[in-house]
């Protein structure tokens, strides 16, 4: 099964932004689709409003899960 490590909508602001939450899901699934593990958490609306677990992130990399671009960028911010 391929893993992937993504954002999944949460929830509506106020002013029409989305929330999001970052998660493990297989491959196949849909943005809305079920997740394995919640990995943490990101507001675009807010510029510095994220937070990730990375310890999990990189427990699922080392079973060869793929992050998306979104999430990757998010890694580098948090290091």
């Amino acid at each position: 099964m391929e893993v992937r490590i993504r954002l999944q909508k949460a929830g509506k602001s106020s002013n029409k932004t989305y929330n999001y939450r970052v998660v493990a899901m297989a491959g196949k699934e849909g943005r809305d689709g079920r997740t394995l593990d919640i990995l943490g958490y990101y507001d675009p609306a807010k510029k510095s409003y994220y937070s990730v677990n990375k310890e999990k992130i990189n427990a699922w990399v080392a079973k060869g899960a793929q992050m998306s671009d979104t999430v990757r960028s998010l890694m580098k911010k948090v290091k």
